[in-house]
């Protein structure tokens, strides 16, 4: 079974400081082609995830000042992570239960990697349609 550490050995999350502008964070989003980025402290600790969705709905929406806009008053600042030893399906699981589709990788204090709904695959998709159903019918 596959496990995390699997789909983020060989990427590189865009990690970003809270203090960033919403702008610059925008501005590295495409040149990295990132929908999320990763908000941390200097000392790497977590502090959320700031996403396209959030650009949207709290900035733009909002008729905030991207530029003058830090990415910690915007940031979704409670959010689910997993360990690097999670499988595939419990994580995904876990991007049910929250409703996201996006799920840090941290490990030992540090962030290690982003998963997407997107990199998770057909039998592992269809698994979890099948506990739905199954759910559904209990």
């Amino acid at each position: 079974m596959r496990k995390l550490t699997d789909l983020v050995r060989s990427r590189h999350p865009v990690v970003l400081p809270p203090g960033m502008s919403v702008q610059q964070a925008c501005q590295r989003m495409r040149a990295e082609h990132a929908g999320a980025v990763l908000v941390a402290a200097k000392d790497g600790q977590l502090k959320g995830i700031f996403t396209r969705g959030d650009a949207i709905n709290r900035v733009l929406a909002e008729g905030k000042n991207a530029a003058k806009t830090t990415l910690a008053e915007v940031m979704t600042p409670r959010l689910r992570t997993a360990l690097p030893h999670t499988t595939v399906i419990e994580a995904l699981r876990a991007m049910e239960d929250c409703g996201c589709r996006h799920l840090p990788v941290v490990g030992e204090g540090k962030v290690l990697g982003l998963v997407f709904r997107a990199d998770f695959h057909g039998h592992e998709l269809e698994r979890i349609e099948e506990e739905e159903e199954l759910w559904e019918r209990i």
